[in-house]
């Protein structure tokens, strides 16, 4: 018995010398996994599996909700993250609505938010609110910006604009209307349809009547591919636009042969194999793209996944300076976190190379876009 009493005495005193362990650094994720944007959410979802679980000799536990696309479904999952699962960090949603409808309450709380959606509307006008929200895909006008400069050298002139009807598809129309109209284009239609929708042919006639030089659409994940389909069944012969939300294997399984010949700005993640040798976002984007189809198969990569890889490092990256202000768990915790995303320099992702300042919540410069193509239902780099 005294034996005993002497060993536990002994494990006592050597848990007081080691010191209180930390406690877990928690990441909380709410995805798009079913749903109109399921195929957004999904590769975000099996990306969660490929990051890693310890930084600076913490560990790191990933929760991940699903939200269906729903706003309110985003709110709920947000709230329980924070106030029952206590993260450090909060990562999405998919879409821009859902991600929208998430930046009071992780302002309220002061918990850091990397935005998995495109809308610079996330993060600007930068106010108290926003500055707790950070954005893992490229502002849409880095990308409108390539393709007016992309139409403007094909000789364009008229555009018509087939976009979500949400901050999505309005988004796109604000920025591609400034990147157009600087290189002397204009958008001769603009007609919406939502994601659910499972016709969008009088949307197509209005703007087939107006007899544009290309159309540009503004969706994201599989749904994009609804008016490209309406345009060729239609008869339409012009080339077809789309953004960077539709860059993923869904979007051409579902297109099809309607898709080839799509062109549209993308993240270098998408044609990694393709990229420059001394292209310094060559690895991060070739090792990913590896992982993730050893994981799930050849051709299931998505740039979508590649966001929250990309959100995660960024994270990850300020850990270090964080831990030396407190520890996982605590207020003080997340503000140092957020405080050090700010200072991000130089951080090399799988779709760029961010530099984050207290007005720039993006970080990305022309490095984070190139110009793809879709030839024999595979994406090719052009430039």
């Amino acid at each position: 018995m005294q034996t005993l009493k002497i060993l536990g005495l002994s494990l006592a005193i050597a848990g007081l010398a080691a010191g209180p362990a930390l406690a877990d650094i928690k990441i909380g994720l709410t995805l798009s996994t079913t749903g109109p944007a399921a195929s957004l959410g999904i590769p975000q979802k099996n990306t969660v599996a490929l990051l890693p679980t310890e930084i600076a000799g913490q560990k790191i536990q990933y929760i991940v909700l699903d939200d269906g696309g729903d706003p309110t479904k985003s709110v709920t999952n947000v709230r329980k993250l924070i106030t029952e699962d206590n993260v450090d960090a909060v990562i999405g949603s998919s879409t821009t609505p859902a991600s929208i409808s998430i930046i009071d309450v992780v302002a309220e709380n002061k918990v850091p938010m990397v935005a998995l959606a495109a809308t610079a509307s996330l993060i600007l006008p930068m106010d108290e609110k926003k500055a707790w929200v950070f954005k893992a895909p490229q502002n849409d006008i880095l990308m409108a910006t390539a393709l007016a400069d992309f139409m403007a050298a094909k000789g364009l002139k008229t555009i018509g604009f087939i976009g979500f009807s949400d901050a999505y598809g309005d988004g796109w129309y604000t920025e591609a209307q400034k990147a157009f109209t600087a290189k002397g284009l204009k958008i001769v239609a603009n007609e919406r349809y939502n994601r659910p929708d499972t016709s969008v042919t009088g949307q197509v006639l209005k703007v087939m009547q107006a007899n544009p030089d290309a159309v540009l659409i503004a969706g994201a994940g599989t749904p994009a591919a609804l008016p490209a389909k309406t345009l060729k069944e239609r008869g339409y012969k012009g080339p077809i636009y789309q953004t960077h939300g539709a860059a993923n294997s869904d979007f051409l399984r579902v297109g099809g042969k309607d898709v080839e010949g799509t062109i549209m700005p993308a993240g270098p993640v998408l044609v990694a194999a393709e990229l420059p040798d001394g292209n310094p976002i060559k690895k991060i984007a070739l090792d990913y793209v590896t992982r993730y189809e050893a994981m799930y198969g050849v051709g299931s990569v998505a740039t979508f996944g590649a966001h929250a890889l990309d959100a995660d490092r960024l994270i990850l990256a300020a850990v270090p300076a964080a831990l030396e202000t407190a520890k996982p768990g605590t207020a003080e915790f997340r503000k140092a976190l957020r405080d050090a995303m700010e200072k991000t320099t130089n951080l090399i992702v799988s779709h760029g190379i961010m530099n984050m300042t207290p007005t720039d919540h993006n970080g990305f410069d022309d490095r984070a876009r190139v110009m793809v193509t879709v030839e024999n239902n595979h994406w090719k780099l052009l430039q």
